[in-house]
């Protein structure tokens, strides 16, 4: 079985791990998720980090052919435009996005967004296969932290994005619209059912306490048995009364509004308005409920 080459690229501000991976044999590569370089407090977006891929793959004679994101990401927004319109590749991601964008055009008033998935170029069903170049993908989808989830297997690799953190952290979250902690426990589950051998690679690393240095690479093997949160002998019971108190506590992802905004759309922006600026819409909650301008 051929064996990709992977490439990391890792943008702190985010904590996202970006991935090049490609085909030796053809030259032929895939991006996961890029990330799109974005300060809230300005709103000014920038294109550094997906620079930084393309000038890779260009000193290193890589043909990028295609982007693949496993999920509608919340805590960064996606760069999978730029990188198209710098190679031509195509965008895909799971067929649930459908779900995803039903579940937020409400939330945002979003009226002029399509939820039939038509924003991508190519939806992934469970078990669908495509290559890259030469190399074999299975996708399979993972829901649970979104409806949407997929994780991209090519050779003895699997891109497995928020299901999984390095085991010394634990899992991603469930409390997000359409997440559900028991969903992600079977996703990660099956993801586990892979050989020991198969090596995960992570979109998000934290630096567990007592660790130094970021890390997204483990091993179905590494998982089963030292995971904090879904080692062997973790019920699936246990795992659910964890993950939704440990969810209960956490903060909303400090770019979650804009980053829905723009990666239900294939990391597309909304058109601009009359003024030639295109704008993200932050609905207002009152924190105890009720209208305190009547």
């Amino acid at each position: 079985m051929a064996q990709p080459f992977i490439e990391a690229f890792f943008d702190e501000p985010t904590n996202t791990i970006s991935y090049l991976v490609g085909d030796p044999a053809t030259r032929t590569a895939a991006v996961i998720d890029p990330v799109l370089d974005f300060d809230m407090a300005s709103g000014v977006a920038d294109t550094g980090s997906a620079e930084r891929i393309i000038a890779f793959a260009q000193a290193h004679d890589w043909r990028i052919a295609m982007v693949l994101e496993t999920h509608a990401h919340a805590d960064h927004l996606s760069a999978a435009p730029f990188i198209k319109a710098h190679s031509g590749a195509w965008i895909g991601i799971g067929a649930h996005i459908r779900d995803v964008q039903k579940i937020f055009r409400p939330v945002f008033a979003m009226d002029d967004l399509k939820t039939d998935g038509s924003d991508f170029d190519r939806l992934f069903a469970d078990g669908e296969r495509f290559a890259i170049g030469g190399l074999d993908v299975e996708v399979l989808h993972v829901p649970g932290h979104t409806p949407a989830d997929v994780a991209y297997l090519i050779g003895d690799a699997a891109f497995v994005g928020d299901t999984l953190f390095m085991p010394d952290y634990g899992t991603a979250r469930a409390d997000f619209p359409g997440g559900d902690a028991r969903t992600l426990y079977r996703s990660i589950r099956r993801l586990l059912a892979l050989p020991d051998k198969t090596r995960l690679f992570l979109c998000h690393d934290y630096k567990a306490p007592g660790r130094d240095d970021y890390r997204w690479e483990t091993t179905v093997g590494e998982q089963r048995r030292d995971s904090v949160h879904v080692h062997d002998g973790v019920s699936e019971d246990d795992f659910v009364a964890m993950r939704q108190q440990r969810d209960a506590g956490l903060s909303v992802p400090k770019l979650l509004l804009p980053s829905i905004q723009v990666n239900i759309r294939a990391g597309r922006f909304a058109e601009a308005e009359a003024n030639g600026v295109s704008f993200l819409r932050i609905p207002l909650k009152w924190k105890n409920g009720g209208d305190r301008q009547s």
